[in-house]
């Protein structure tokens, strides 16, 4: 069965971040030799051991965490392999602390990947609306609130809309600052935000009243989302989208360096943990698609994953893992209880230097007004993509010897179709998974009428 490949060429528009931001009035200045570059492959999972635990020296007392997420980040970066210094700042970040190289969101845009942050599990299994640009219901437990009702401060600044439309993922800050002058555009991200976020995060973690006890600070970057302009402020690469790209996160990289330069001389510093991710990727061409949503192939899924821990010593993991496990990761930072509903697993143990058993990781993207239904499976160098909820053509890769996902192995490797099936069947069989609300007809066919709330899930 041929998926209609002009539905992946035009549902991107309906993203936000599709209309053209405002230029700089400043014209940019041209490196001599810009570096020729094509669209990267997604990165490889990487194979060597581990390095030898060291015993771990680091302060156990609860530290602070700053959750710092960029719209639309690659893994193809720098300190992945990517020639272009489009990011000097994360890629020195990098090096002084722990990478995971093979790090995936649950899913492939912002309105199912930044809940699976928030909450430690899967859009699916969240009530929420049937909208590609979902609401959360006060039902669904995020960490936030829990931090809150045990005390900690806990501050959010965002810099597009979506984020304070009534989506509740605001729930459990006590702080929730919106970057000023900014409007709301279904298909469009038209506002260069980088230096507002910058300037909002300084203000309230330099007032008092927020950061004498422990806090909770997460700011998601947005510049780097669709529409792409070019910035006097960062090199000139070309004028491709992929160079575009670059540019942008250039300049998002000079103010995450001037937050964590700033951050770092702040008396709460050496008590503070810092985890830099992404919401999900960017495509720029592969599988005949342009920017993201809508599938699950790794240029959409693979992101970026830096931890700074105080004490910790800087390595590379390999053993993958997936936005579920922030949430554990963060609670735990903090000397906190895991909640009950978390599916994922803390990284502590591998941030201190232990080694881990590999598990299989599942990806999604819930069925919604806009988008059919997508479920993935990764165990080892193989991976399964359902183009449907329980049933649809599969597509099956192996990622160690073709990382770029363009030789579908279905049909030559049936013993393996089978054995990944099953096992994409019994991961999701363990989720709990809740219809989205709202009386919308989803894409791919049945209608959104689940519950708001658990009580009503069960009648």
């Amino acid at each position: 069965m041929e998926l209609d490949r002009s539905l992946l060429l035009t549902l991107p528009l309906l993203m936000f971040g599709c209309a053209e931001k405002p230029a700089p009035s400043a014209e940019p200045a041209k490196p001599a030799e810009p570096t020729k570059t094509e669209t990267a492959a997604p990165v490889a999972p990487v194979e060597k051991p581990a390095p030898v635990a060291k015993k771990a020296l680091r302060p156990r007392e609860p530290l602070n965490v700053l959750l710092l997420t960029v719209d639309a980040l690659r893994a193809d970066m720098p300190w992945a392999g990517y020639p272009r210094d489009i990011a000097p700042n994360l890629t020195r970040f990098a090096k002084q602390n722990v990478v995971f190289e093979n790090h995936r969101s649950v899913s492939s845009f912002t309105a199912q990947s930044v809940p699976a942050i928030l909450s430690g599990r899967p859009a699916s299994t969240l009530y929420r609306s049937g909208y590609f640009f979902a609401g959360y219901q006060d039902s669904n437990e995020f960490f936030p609130e829990a931090l809150s009702a045990k005390g900690v401060r806990t501050l959010g600044v965002q810099s597009h809309l979506y984020f304070n439309r009534g989506k509740g993922l605001n729930q459990g800050f006590a702080i929730w600052d919106m970057v000023p002058g900014i409007t709301f555009n279904e298909r469009s991200d038209d506002h260069i935000t980088s230096p507002k976020t910058h300037e909002l995060m300084v203000k309230h973690l330099s007032n008092p009243d927020n950061v004498r006890g422990q806090f909770f600070a997460w700011t998601h970057y947005t510049d780097p989302h669709h529409q792409w302009i070019r910035h006097a402020e960062s090199p000139d690469f070309g004028s491709s989208e992929r160079d575009l790209y670059d540019n942008e996160v250039h300049y998002t990289d000079q103010h995450l360096g001037k937050l964590l330069t700033w951050a770092e001389k702040q008396p709460w510093w050496e008590r503070t943990a810092v985890i830099i991710s992404a919401d999900h990727g960017e495509a720029f061409g592969e599988h005949g698609m342009m920017q993201h949503a809508h599938e699950l192939y790794e240029e959409l899924v693979r992101v970026p994953l830096i931890v700074r821990v105080p004490g910790a010593e800087p390595r590379r993991v390999a053993t993958p893992h997936t936005h579920v496990d922030l949430a554990p990761t963060i609670m735990e930072l903090m000397g906190q209880e895991a909640l009950a509903g978390f599916t994922g697993e803390s990284l502590v143990p591998e941030i201190d230097g232990k080694s881990a058993q590999p598990k299989p990781v599942v990806l999604e993207l819930c069925a919604d007004n806009v988008q059919p239904a997508r479920r993935a499976v990764v165990s080892g160098d193989w991976k399964l993509i359902r183009f449907g909820d329980k049933a649809g053509p599969e597509k099956l890769f192996n990622l160690k010897s073709d990382p770029g996902e363009k030789k579908d192995l279905a049909k030559s490797e049936p013993e393996k179709l089978s054995e990944m099936r099953g096992l994409l069947d019994s991961q999701f069989a363990k989720l709990p998974t809740v219809t989205p609300h709202g009386g919308m007809k989803l894409k791919g066919g049945g209608v959104a009428d689940g519950p708001l709330r658990p009580e009503l899930a069960a009648r």
